[in-house]
């Protein structure tokens, strides 16, 4: 398959939809990430199991800082809507292959375990701390 390109309109459905999506966010001025392109097209026709999708930080600058990109290219993998992998830095073929295969090698039951203890460890966190209004600070 090849790789498909997205918008922020269509990024959480993507994820949503798909059981693996590997995102590649780029810019055309930038080097690296015109090195990494023909990569990542060449490995995405290898797997027809995976959605590869691109995204082109310019175009979508609010979806590039809701994600967090401070650095082109970067690769983004989701498996059952849970980012499991992200690293900037253009990777050879050997390398991407190395990433799909271990996100399809994940026990996603035991990744899920993982998400609700650290969502329950931030919840508790969160609880523990107190009222945040300032009605904890001493009268001085």
């Amino acid at each position: 398959m090849a790789t498909v390109d997205i918008t922020g309109e269509q990024f959480a459905s993507t994820i949503e939809g798909n059981d693996i999506v590997l995102v590649d966010f780029w810019a055309e001025w930038c080097g690296p990430c015109k090195q990494f392109g023909p990569t990542y097209s060449a490995v995405s026709e290898k797997h027809p199991d995976v959605l590869f999708t691109k995204v082109d930080t310019e175009a979508e600058q609010q979806l590039a800082a809701e994600a967090g990109i401070s650095s082109i290219p970067t690769l983004m993998a989701f498996r059952e809507k849970v980012l499991v992998f992200s690293q900037p830095g253009a990777l050879n073929s050997q390398q991407l292959e190395q990433v799909v295969d271990a996100v399809k090698a994940l026990d996603m039951d035991e990744v899920h375990a993982h998400v609700a203890r650290q969502r329950e460890e931030a919840a508790a966190a969160s609880n523990s701390a107190g009222p945040q209004d300032g009605s904890q600070i001493p009268d001085l």
